[in-house]
């Protein structure tokens, strides 16, 4: 049997039935509702295929950037050897510094400066720019790390596979171009492509890119170390110190 509902002070007619006033507003309200929501997933969309699109074209220029860079060092060794002169290499403005030691018998200045360098654990890692204060520093804290010249593919294979983002003070992974863009879109990084190219190239907004790096945790090396309390370069050999363009090998078997 029909329910019966007033209408003002008419009942309706038996056998009709009346939506009520409180659910029309809820198909009003729900349906206006959808419809925002359909609109702003299109927006959304349609921002993210401008995003991907741009970052594709940033992509395919850095890539240029690179390869005309190699070629030209390649084109100057090649003029120096041909006029019979030495080619003084460029000097490098990246280093990666690595520590190997624990807090044993450690010194209070070594200590604080392993500090500020965000360097408090055993085998972390960071990106520095290397400047003439920063390798000052670095020298007072020479037997305690292993430092050199990271190339491009382990730069970013080590942002790729070992790099968090610190969000808020806590560490995160990276799951999404999103969270580079929120936290460095207002220095012009909104992608990891971006983030590789601003470190690999010590940009104008390095210290903003690597800070926002979480210190990179790396694993004991395969093959083991040679001995930690010697230096790389004495007779004997050993690990500490700057190894240059060789620490790439070194940290491929850390990764």
């Amino acid at each position: 049997m029909a329910s019966r509902y007033l209408i003002g002070d008419i009942a309706a007619p038996k056998g009709v039935s009346v939506v009520p006033e409180n659910l029309k507003k809820k198909i009003a309200r729900n349906g206006a509702l959808l419809k925002a929501k359909v609109a702003a997933l299109k927006e959304t969309s349609a921002k993210a295929k401008v995003s991907r699109t741009d970052m594709k074209k940033r992509s395919i220029a850095y890539a240029k950037e690179y390869k005309k860079a190699d070629k030209q060092l390649v084109s100057l060794r090649r003029q120096a050897k041909q006029a019979g002169n030495f080619f003084r290499e460029p000097e490098a403005k990246l280093l990666f510094v690595i520590r190997i030691t624990g807090i044993n018998k450690l010194a209070p200045k070594p200590r604080k400066i392993l500090k500020l360098l965000r360097l408090d654990q055993l085998h972390k890692g960071v990106f520095v720019k290397a400047t003439k204060p920063m390798l000052n520093m670095l020298k007072c804290i020479m037997p305690y790390v292993i430092m050199g010249y990271p190339n491009l593919k382990t730069t970013k294979d080590m942002i790729l596979k070992r790099g968090f983002a610190k969000v808020n003070k806590q560490r995160a992974v990276i799951t999404d171009n999103s969270i580079i863009e929120e936290q460095l879109g207002k220095y012009g990084i909104q992608g990891m492509d971006d983030l590789i190219h601003e470190i690999y190239t010590v940009g104008p907004a390095f210290k903003q890119a690597q800070n926002f790096l979480w210190p990179m945790k790396l694993s004991s090396p395969n093959g083991g170390y040679v001995l930690k309390k010697h230096g790389y370069h004495e007779p004997k050999g050993g690990d500490w110190g700057n190894r240059e363009e060789l620490i790439n090998s070194l940290l491929r078997r850390m990764m």
